[in-house]
């Protein structure tokens, strides 16, 4: 039987709080690194920013105007930090020639489905923040125009004309890449 707000099991007072944010993060941690990969390219930043991003929901919570809102809430804080992280590495290559070399190249990708999709991600990364974010959560994390408009705080006309833009920009940069 669930407690409610203040129940004291076992010499603890439950954190509905906690509850909340450990529901969501069962249930969608690993579309939200998925997310954040796709915006960042490296793992290792992507789990950083959605761990940072439920640290911030937790913390936040008790002030969220609709606790239903969490999960919009933690999406919208994934796609700030990864701008948060592109901001800084754009200051560090400014700053520090040395950090813009590319990474050494690993192992050949087997098959040509891995170079399809490397491409893919290249030309994604490529892409101007806003056009990749909504087509990250338009055509990836499958949400409709409202949802997307909603997480990025823009207007549903605004979410279709830059998925209009980014797909066409996706398809010149692949077309190129096939040449």
């Amino acid at each position: 039987m669930a407690g409610h707000p203040g129940d004291v099991r076992d010499g603890r007072r439950e954190d509905p709080a906690g509850a909340a944010v450990t529901d969501l993060f069962r249930c969608h941690h690993l579309e939200l690194v998925r997310l954040a990969l796709l915006m960042t390219g490296d793992l290792a930043a992507a789990e950083d920013v959605v761990q940072d991003a439920f640290e911030q929901l937790h913390r936040r919570w008790p002030s969220l105007r609709q606790p239903g809102s969490g999960l919009a809430y933690v999406r919208s804080s994934v796609l700030n930090g990864c701008r948060s992280m592109h901001r800084r590495a754009r200051v560090a290559r400014k700053h520090a020639a040395r950090l813009a070399e590319p990474p050494s190249a690993g192992a050949d990708a087997a098959g040509a489905d891995a170079g399809e999709r490397s491409d893919l991600i290249a030309a994604l990364l490529a892409l101007p923040r806003r056009q990749r974010e909504v087509l990250v959560l338009r055509y990836y994390a499958d949400l409709d125009v409202a949802e997307v408009a909603d997480t990025l705080r823009i207007g549903p006309s605004t979410v279709r004309s830059t998925a209009a833009r980014g797909l066409g920009a996706l398809a010149r940069a692949l077309k190129e890449n096939d040449q």
